[in-house]
């Protein structure tokens, strides 16, 4: 097992933020309004005095700063929002829309102000290939072209692209390290992975070299620092499992879970890193993933217990593909999350993540320490995520 690292001592902390406060000029953001981009757009409003340009789906400011809102109302007061609204500019278009649907005076100023490009967004939708080929490969092209102009203005400092573990392909009992993770002779899951690993090998052909930063994110599921959190398709299939009592897995297969809070600001903080180590990053559990057995055990101190039968999976394997042809409703839509996750909760692999811990000086929380209060945060709020408080005026 690799120590849990320290973090990084107070005065090294302060100094560090003081100079990356001092390099860091705007930043251009997609998907800033998401699960990911929220935590990430929060940390570089707190962290950094940079202006955020952040693409947003609206038809006007208002209805901009509203989605924003949306994002970021789990990491800021209304004062707080109020207080950042002079850096934090919306700027309207879309993602798989021709040079992302912006104004000439939008990209003109983005152009003109930013040095950067944190491209979070992205279809997970992994049964549509459409919905992934529009928006992981068009989409991102957009992006990387809207890069290009700033390289051309010799401008382009750094363009991070949140990619995903998935992109390693299939695997089976593994410990896949950044440098490793892609190979093209191996199968995909799914198109989300497909996509998301053609993405990052574009952005590394078409941008200057030393300009992309590529960082990976395992299984993101809840917050540990609270029990509300954004419910995802993740969090549904975890609900899912544990609601059925016999889990019908192997278990001590590992599972690379890791909480959005500590993904989302290590994300912000290396794409602002004045000079990061590695061009790769796993933001994973790394060595130390739960296993089936003690997130079983987390989840039965709190009063819900769960048993494995790992001889059943070939069956509900089935099950699970039945279900997902019926008519939609609530057990179409479980089955349908259920099948999408399954060779991920099943294929007993984990992503190295010394790189990231060594850079950052900090560890993701265990899975196991807050598994049972994103369960019953899901269940008490049945599995929606609840409507967030008026706008700010």
């Amino acid at each position: 097992m690799t120590p849990r690292r320290r973090s990084l001592e107070p005065a090294a902390t302060e100094a560090a933020a003081t100079a990356v406060r001092a390099a860091v000029n705007g930043i251009f953001v997609t998907g800033g309004n998401g699960f990911l981009g929220s935590h990430a757009v929060h940390t570089l409003l707190t962290e950094t005095d940079a202006p955020i340009f952040v693409l947003v789906r609206a038809a006007d400011r208002e209805k901009a700063v509203a989605r924003l809102w949306e994002g970021l109302h789990l990491h800021l007061d209304a004062e707080e929002f109020r207080t950042f609204l002079p850096r934090l500019v919306p700027v309207c278009g879309e993602l798989t829309v021709p040079g992302l649907g912006l104004g000439r005076a939008a990209r003109d100023r983005v152009l003109a102000e930013a040095d950067s490009v944190l491209h979070v967004a992205a279809s997970l939708n992994r049964k549509s290939e459409r919905a992934c080929l529009n928006t992981n490969l068009r989409g991102s092209l957009s992006v990387i072209e809207l890069a290009r102009e700033l390289a051309d203005r010799g401008r382009l400092r750094r363009f991070t692209d949140v990619s995903t573990s998935a992109v390693a392909g299939v695997r089976r009992s593994e410990v896949v390290h950044e440098d490793t993770a892609i190979d093209w002779d191996r199968s995909d899951y799914d198109p989300y992975a497909r996509t998301k690993k053609f993405a990052e090998h574009m952005a590394r052909e078409l941008l200057p070299a030393g300009a992309v930063l590529v960082v990976r994110p395992a299984t993101v599921l809840g917050d540990s620092r609270r029990p509300e959190c954004v419910i995802t398709d993740m969090v549904r299939a975890f609900v899912a499992l544990t609601d059925l009592r016999v889990a019908p897995l192997d278990a001590d297969a590992r599972l690379d879970i890791v909480p959005g809070d500590w993904v989302g600001p290590a994300i912000a903080r290396l794409h602002v890193h004045p000079k990061p180590r590695w061009d790769i990053y796993n933001l994973s559990a790394g060595a130390r993933s739960a296993t089936g057995r003690s997130i079983a055990a987390a989840m039965a101190d709190a009063g819900h217990p769960v048993r494995f039968a790992r001889a059943l999976a070939p069956t509900f394997e089935l099950a699970v593909r039945a279900l997902d042809r019926l008519p939609r409703g609530p057990v179409q839509q479980g089955a349908a999350v259920l099948k999408v996750f399954w060779p991920y909760i099943t294929y007993d692999t984990v992503f190295d993540n010394t790189r990231a811990t060594t850079e950052l000086g900090s560890a993701p929380a265990s899975f196991e320490s807050y598994c049972a209060r994103t369960y019953e945060y899901a269940k008490s709020v049945s599995m929606t995520n609840p409507a967030p408080p008026p706008v700010p005026r």
